[in-house]
């Protein structure tokens, strides 16, 4: 089986002269925790129905496992666990009737599933309840049970932290985060919070109007949010230069007419200031700025461009 789960070339949807989903290019490659990032309305779920065959795109190709999803769509759907928007369930009977039953059709012909995943989403202690009294964080815990019945290679989640409170937000990140190792699962997690992203994804795809404005790992994304010096001085190339001799690596950036050093440390701004004053150099600022990950992702799908 190829290394690459989910390859997308192109992929479009169109509703009448709107595209929901716009020329996306989505990879994602075996054993990863892919958080697939945007707006509420940005294209995420449209692409993920997609990817299961529940809508058909307007133009472009889904590959899956190596595989075309238009020739092989049933071999490759029996590989993927989903959880698209909110789980369905029979609220009259208990957690373990809801996945006897999901069992039964999906005709997965060994019976001991059902305690399995069970055991893995931590609802052994409340099989037995009937579902109606189960809180918002269990009934996703059975959706994700559900997903996880015949066995995938693949697990698509659909905002699966969507109305949770903070405990239960907790239990299905960690949840998500043992998939990989534990059970061998390359994973699809789709949201619009960042922050939720940023504690489980190993890549990270980010979508706005339909657009990819970003992709590549989680640590590629962090890079964006290193702390820089921003050096505001009187003939910035010339002190750039400067910098450059005493071995400070100076960005320099043209558009503003300041320097920028990728370093946090107090001592390294003070000895490109006394370097820069003493060299003759007029610095009328001297600052400290750091993003964080929430201000990247607001940049990006703020201004709808990727970098």
């Amino acid at each position: 089986m190829s290394s690459i789960i989910i390859n997308t070339h192109d992929l479009t949807k169109s509703y009448k002269n709107n595209k929901v989903v716009d020329s996306l290019n989505l990879r994602v490659d075996q054993g990863e925790i892919y958080g697939f990032l945007g707006p509420n309305g940005a294209g995420k779920t449209t692409t993920i129905r997609m990817l299961l065959g529940l809508i058909r795109p307007s133009s472009g190709e889904v590959e899956i496992f190596g595989q075309n999803l238009k020739k092989e769509r049933l071999s490759i759907l029996g590989k993927i666990g989903s959880l698209v928007e909110t789980p369905t369930y029979y609220g009259h009977l208990s957690g373990y009737e809801n996945l006897e039953a999901a069992r039964r059709l999906l005709r997965i012909e060994d019976v001991d599933r059902v305690g399995e995943v069970l055991k893995i989403v931590r609802l052994e202690s409340a099989k037995d309840k009937k579902v109606k009294n189960y809180s918002l964080g269990m009934k996703q815990r059975l959706g994700i049970a559900t997903a996880l019945l015949n066995n995938p290679q693949l697990l698509i989640l659909d905002e699966p932290t969507n109305g949770l409170d903070p405990a239960g937000i907790h239990e299905i990140r960690e949840l998500i985060k043992e998939m990989p190792s534990r059970y061998e699962m390359t994973v699809l997690v789709s949201s619009h919070l960042l922050s939720e992203i940023e504690l489980m994804a190993t890549q990270v795809g980010i979508i706005q109007n339909g657009k990819m404005l970003f992709q590549d790992s989680i640590e590629v994304l962090r890079k964006e949010s290193e702390p820089k010096i921003k050096i505001t001085v009187d003939n910035p190339v010339e002190a750039t230069v400067s910098l450059k001799k005493m071995g400070i690596n100076a960005d320099f950036n043209q558009n503003e007419g300041a320097l920028y050093i990728i370093e946090s440390s107090q001592s390294v701004a003070g000895q490109a200031n006394k370097a820069l004053v003493e060299a003759g150099f007029t610095v009328s600022r001297l600052e400290g700025i750091k993003k964080s990950l929430e201000d990247i992702f607001l940049d990006f799908t703020g201004r709808g461009q990727s970098l």
